[in-house]
């Protein structure tokens, strides 16, 4: 008998404790925000972003460029025509010579992450690109390996994550789903 399970693994508070781990860590390693910028990965990657830069304005007093990007032409697993004007999103992406800090909601195969950094690289050249997600769930399939992470959560393939933020769904949670029986 198979039966679909769902379980909270983060509520709202988890994840606001998770996001300012994250910026301090982030002026931590970066020494300050100073050549630094986030940018999201949409569609959840970008509030994350956003809420990590209100985070290090509070800790700071400084505020750090925030950007949004759309990696959908550069996904391996769809066919489309790549173009760098479909990508640049939320204004002029300034990343020539910038640390950048990629945001992602889950870091899971490593496809995303990997479609991300083709998109910014045909933008311009980085300093450097580091990686903060919410969750790392495992499974890569790239040799992709997270700088910041909210929770690590060992997963099997058959079950997934499911990332709410109130921007979007009303409410913040992590919920793992998956099947029970099999």
């Amino acid at each position: 008998m198979n039966e679909t399970a769902e379980h909270t693994i983060i509520d709202e508070m988890g994840i606001r404790r998770a996001l300012t781990r994250i910026a301090h860590e982030i002026l931590e390693k970066n020494k300050g925000v100073e050549d630094c910028t986030l940018i999201g990965i949409r569609t959840r990657g970008i509030y994350l972003a956003k809420r990590v830069a209100e985070l290090i304005m509070e800790i700071e007093g400084v505020p750090i460029p925030v950007g949004e990007i759309d990696i959908t032409s550069y996904r391996d697993d769809r066919i489309k025509v790549k173009s760098v004007e479909d990508a640049r999103e939320g204004g002029n992406l300034q990343i020539q010579d910038r640390k950048i800090i990629l945001f992602d909601d889950v870091l899971y195969t490593g496809r995303t992450v990997r479609a991300a950094m083709d998109a910014l690289i045909d933008l311009g050249r980085p300093q450097m690109i580091q990686l903060a997600v919410l969750v790392d769930r495992g499974h890569r399939e790239l040799p992709i390996r997270p700088d910041y992470v909210g929770k690590n959560v060992p997963t099997s393939k058959s079950e997934s994550i499911e990332v709410l933020l109130t921007e979007i769904d009303v409410k913040d949670g992590v919920i793992i789903h998956g099947q029970r029986g099999k």
